[in-house]
């Protein structure tokens, strides 16, 4: 029976695969292959046909350079030392300050930053804080009302009234106004929105007209306090960007 060493023998030709160009040794690899695979059919031993595939498999994995094999029979840790990381590089006396602090002035410090940062809050955050509220108060149908078309002489002039009426009224009392044009009767209930107020529109005739009458209420539960900051105000800091 003939063994793979016979038949390498006789194509020891086919297997010199170190002349010529790339092209030239990689069109040889594959005839190295063809020829590898067709001895399978040849050879019975199971031995032998073990030896040919493990030949087929070492001329389909490419060379590897020292580095490579290093790395695979030996990484990190048990090979080369690995590169320290940016975290073991930091200084090491600062770092085991910060380590071995005491829990009690860990809780110490941390109660005074906490304090510090309340401290710088001003009023003007809070008053912030408010008009915000107030402005998510506003059906978002009537804010983009808002956003598209300011037209803050007419939100002042309602403004004005809403928060003397707020001042001044109370338990059940009701400011009336006539605005008659849609686009602005949805601004006035967005106002009345912002001061978190109850807004309802009637048709109302007077002789041969039919007008349009809203209602102004404050709300039975609810705090009625007035911000600090406008809804003009707000708009204005809104388009300037303070938002």
């Amino acid at each position: 029976m003939a063994t793979p060493d016979v038949f390498l023998g006789d194509h020891h030709a086919l297997f010199d695969v170190t002349k010529g160009d790339a092209k030239a040794r990689g069109y040889a690899v594959e005839k190295k292959i063809e020829y590898l695979e067709s001895l399978n059919d040849r050879v019975s031993n199971r031995r032998s046909r073990r030896l040919i595939n493990d030949r087929i498999l070492l001329e389909l994995v490419p060379r590897l350079s020292g580095d490579e094999i290093r790395g695979l029979f030996a990484p990190p840790p048990w090979g080369d030392e690995a590169q320290p990381s940016p975290f073991v590089m930091t200084n090491t006396g600062n770092w085991d300050k910060f380590r071995n602090i005491d829990m009690d002035k860990e809780a110490g410090a941390i109660e005074a930053l906490k304090g510090s940062s309340s401290k710088k809050k001003s009023p003007m955050d809070a008053d912030k804080i408010a008009a915000l509220a107030a402005w998510h108060r506003i059906d978002c149908r009537t804010r983009e009302a808002f956003r598209r078309s300011f037209l803050p002489e007419l939100v002042n002039g309602y403004e004005e009234n809403i928060r003397t009426f707020v001042s001044e009224a109370a338990g059940e009392e009701a400011l009336v106004l006539y605005v008659q044009d849609p686009f602005q009767r949805l601004l006035l209930h967005g106002v009345c929105e912002f001061y978190n107020l109850v807004s309802t529109t009637e048709s109302e005739t007077k002789g041969t007209k039919d007008l349009k009458m809203t209602k102004i209420k404050k709300k039975k539960a609810g705090t009625n306090e007035l911000p600090t900051i406008t809804l003009c105000q707000f708009l204005k800091m809104a388009k300037d960007g303070f938002w």
